[in-house]
């Protein structure tokens, strides 16, 4: 069936019904009255009912077509309606059967668009469930990335900082290889030597000021001096001349010999258990004079006294003494007097480390003191640990030495100008001085 054709009949079911529809009311009374519809009724009410369900499907088409199909059922309307006049009128049963055909295509349309909307519906809402779900784990990545990102960052930062550290470390250590090669290139064979004897006698000034050692001081001098000695060089004869005088006023100074004073020390500090003590001290008694016997016969009464008195004599005897008595020692004062003498040895040894003379000739006549109070002075070893005492309170532990070395100036200025006044200033391609 062509478009035309469609719209032809679309036209002529439209005046049907509203023919039907003006003639309903009229004829409800005949119509009930009428006989069944035959078979060509039926299938012209089949045929109605299909070309119903076009029209309404073909309303859903585009405005254009409909407006050209409405000017094309126009141009038909009057050859149907000829038509229709010429055909004879149709009975009420078959309007009535007609527009029941058209109502029930009718809602059969409204069903099925509400059961395509309802379906669309539901699929639109799925989407939206689905488009949300989409959405949460979009923004979850997102968050792991920034997250991922930052810590990149940081990681990026801190490798960045490190080697930053390095290089400058590097760029540091290029520099002061430059500086070093460029005092090489400045200097000649000699001045090594000059360089030699300026740390010598910098180590002989921390001997000295430091240690006290003159011995390795002066050594240490002279060392410098036989260097400077082998450039036989004429314009460093200021040099060796300030270098004989420390040599000199070091010879000067009084050699104590703190190690064989040390070493005395600590022999008397292991002497002092094999001491022995000394007795109870008693005072001794008054003298009392003896009374001898007469020959006398007069004088009997005298002699039966002092014979009587010297009898009793015999049991009991009374002497009176005048003084305090001293007794022994305990085993436990024994062992702190031991202590305290060992003591008094060992502050002595500090002493003359740190050329402490007060404090060194003090506790050794303290423990002098000691030793001659409760040791036996009558016992060899006690003697001998006596003498010993009283000979190293008078060593002398203290000396002066000079408050600088005149050759240190001196040397330390040469240095400065002879060598480090030969370096010249780096410079580089990129950066040229």
């Amino acid at each position: 069936m062509t478009d035309k054709e469609t719209n032809n009949d679309n036209a002529a079911t439209n005046n049907q019904a509203a023919g039907s529809k003006a003639t309903h009311k009229q004829g409800q009374s005949s119509a009930k009255a009428q006989a069944p519809q035959t078979s060509t009724q039926r299938e012209a009410a089949k045929a109605e009912a299909n070309k119903t369900a076009s029209t309404v499907s073909s309303s859903a088409a585009p405005k254009a077509t409909e407006a050209k199909k409405a000017t094309e059922a126009k141009a038909e309307t009057n050859t149907t309606e000829k038509k229709a006049a010429a055909k004879p009128a149709m009975p009420p049963a078959e309007k009535k059967s007609g527009s029941k055909t058209g109502a029930i295509a009718i809602a059969l349309v409204i069903a099925l668009g509400a059961g395509l909307y309802y379906h669309g519906h539901q699929q639109s809402l799925a989407q939206e469930a689905q488009i949300a779900a989409l959405q949460q784990q979009i923004a979850n990545i997102s968050n792991q990335v920034q997250t991922s990102q930052k810590e990149t960052i940081g990681q990026v930062d801190q490798s960045l900082q490190r080697t930053q550290v390095v290089i400058e470390q590097q760029d540091k250590s290029i520099s002061s290889l430059q500086l070093a090669l460029s005092e090489m290139e400045g200097r000649r064979p000699n001045d090594w030597l000059l360089a030699e004897a300026d740390y010598l006698i910098k180590m002989a000034g921390r001997k000295l000021w430091l240690e006290h050692d003159v011995i390795s001081s002066t050594t240490l001098l002279e060392s410098a001096d036989h260097r400077i000695a082998e450039l036989n060089d004429p314009s460093l004869r200021n040099v060796r001349k300030a270098m004989s005088n420390d040599i000199t006023s070091l010879k000067a100074v009084a050699r104590i010999d703190r190690d064989g004073l040390v070493l005395r020390l600590t022999s008397l500090q292991e002497q002092v258990a094999t001491l022995p003590l000394a007795n109870a001290i008693i005072p001794e008694a008054e003298a009392v004079e003896e009374n001898a016997v007469s020959t006398s016969v007069d004088d009997w009464q005298i002699n039966l006294k002092t014979s009587l008195k010297n009898f009793s004599e015999h049991f009991v005897t009374y002497r009176q003494r005048d003084g305090s008595v001293i007794p022994l020692l305990s085993p436990k004062q024994d062992f702190y007097l031991q202590e305290n003498i060992k003591s008094k040895l060992e502050t002595a040894i500090h002493s003359v480390y740190r050329e402490q003379g007060k404090v060194y000739a003090t506790s050794l006549t303290m423990a002098k003191q000691w030793a001659e109070q409760f040791y036996n002075l009558d016992n060899p070893a006690t003697q001998s640990f006596i003498n010993t005492l009283d000979q190293l309170a008078k060593e002398n532990i203290e000396a002066s030495y000079p408050d600088r070395l005149q050759s240190q100036p001196i040397i330390s200025d040469l240095i400065n100008e002879r060598l480090r006044g030969k370096v010249k200033p780096l410079s580089s391609e990129e950066n040229p001085a």
